[in-house]
């Protein structure tokens, strides 16, 4: 997920009672929300949490835990979903082009054993999926289509990699290794590969992160000259058909989730501007560096107005007034997008930033996330929220996420489905 520090300031406010709900959900108690600060919810929302495994970010928390710790673990994330009144966990089964299930496409991540291939000797995706439902949470697995190796070294992948099969697949950029996604064969095989979990296991969505093609990097090209020779004849530019590239992972998986277990959503979670009114009217009133449509090459517009897929959770990883990227405006401009169509819209939520050193004064705010869904609230394409990450849920340095619940999850909601 796209993390930058950002800039910015907001005034501290006072809020005695929702202190003291805030001091009794730390104790356990069931609060009330605070109807001074957060309009009535409705039934039906997403509250969801992103569970990470690239780099043991979230689980397991350390390579090399028995099967047995590795599983109680992943069961006290749902727990702790549950106490939180959150209802759908995004479990992250695919980070690095390999498996958190026994896949015939790809190897073992070495996430669980630390080494790459290995067998953890139980199903984590399996047991993930059953133990969500038991306690009455979605699971949503998330994976990561293009992204092979946070390192440059294919010889470090286990020697039956499909990247070392495939040589011609991988592009090196930034330090890292990607497939490439200007060719037909490596969007076939991403796709065979997600959708044999989706055959699998009754998961209740595929969820896509915000890495297409990926993030810049100054003084480095994606080197898909040849792939662009061979298939790009059709467009105008190389951005263009680069676009087309993703747009047609994007409609093709869909497609075949139908296909293959009807019901099943389909979600992606993209960098939170699509672009800047400065470089596209239709953009929203940003300064980002970064423009999803320009620099990821994925139209995330696109794919909400046409009704591609079923929900959007753009990473509005912004404080309230951050002069680049309010958090306000994005929010009101991705309810525009959404008016009137297919998709439902949710808010991505930069939890790990509430209390995190060298974030600027409003993230040190223990009410600055509450804020953010009262202001959503006043949209009512937004119909819920996701929060980055699980550690922090467990965490929540200054109690953030405790005012959240105090505040707007008063009482359990079903997601929307």
């Amino acid at each position: 997920m796209y993390r930058g520090v950002q800039m910015g300031r907001m005034s501290r406010r006072a809020f005695t009672v929702a202190a003291l709900t805030t001091l009794m959900v730390a104790q356990g108690a069931t609060a009330a929300p605070d109807r001074r600060t957060a309009p009535r919810r409705t039934a039906t929302e997403m509250r969801g949490v992103w569970l990470a495994t690239v780099n043991n970010r979230d689980w397991p928390s350390r390579t090399g835990l028995t099967a047995a710790q590795q599983r109680t673990e992943l069961t006290a994330h749902l727990d702790r979903a549950v106490r939180d009144r959150l209802n759908t966990v995004l479990f992250q089964v695919r980070p690095t082009a390999d498996a958190l299930w026994p896949s015939p496409y790809e190897p073992w991540s070495q996430v669980l054993t630390g080494t790459q291939g290995k067998s953890p000797g139980w199903d984590p995706l399996g047991t993930a999926v059953t133990e969500a439902h038991a306690r009455g949470l979605q699971l949503h697995a998330w994976f990561n289509p293009y992204r092979i190796a946070n390192h440059s070294d294919p010889e470090r992948l286990v020697a039956s990699h499909p990247a070392r099969r495939h040589p011609d697949w991988v592009v090196p950029y930034g330090g890292k290794l990607y497939y490439n996604p200007g060719l037909p064969k490596v969007r076939a095989f991403v796709q065979d590969a997600i959708l044999d979990a989706v055959a699998r296991y009754p998961v209740d969505a595929v969820h896509f992160d915000d890495y297409f093609y990926p993030y810049p990097v100054a003084g480095q090209s994606f080197a898909d000259d040849a792939a662009y020779d061979a298939y790009g004849g059709a467009f105008s530019n190389r951005a263009a058909w680069r676009r087309d590239n993703i747009d047609r992972l994007v409609k093709e998986t869909a497609a075949r989730i139908r296909q293959v277990r009807p019901g099943t959503q389909f979600g992606i979670s993209p960098f939170g501007v699509w672009r800047n009114a400065a470089t596209d009217s239709r953009g929203s009133d940003t300064r980002a560096g970064v423009q999803a449509y320009d620099d990821l090459y994925a139209d995330t517009r696109a794919w909400v107005r046409n009704s591609w897929i079923d929900y959007l959770v753009p990473q509005v990883y912004w404080n309230i007034g951050y002069p680049a990227a309010d958090y306000a405006k994005v929010v009101s401009w991705w309810s525009a997008v959404a008016k009137g169509t297919n998709t439902r819209l949710y808010i991505g939520e930069a939890l790990y930033k509430a209390g995190a050193a060298g974030q600027p004064a409003a993230w040190q705010d223990p009410a600055e996330l509450s804020r953010h869904l009262t202001r959503a609230a006043a949209h009512p394409e937004v119909r819920g929220h996701v929060w980055f990450a699980a550690q922090d849920t467990a965490k929540d340095p200054i109690r953030a996420m405790a005012r959240v619940i105090a505040d707007h999850y008063g009482r359990p909601a079903n997601p929307p489905r």
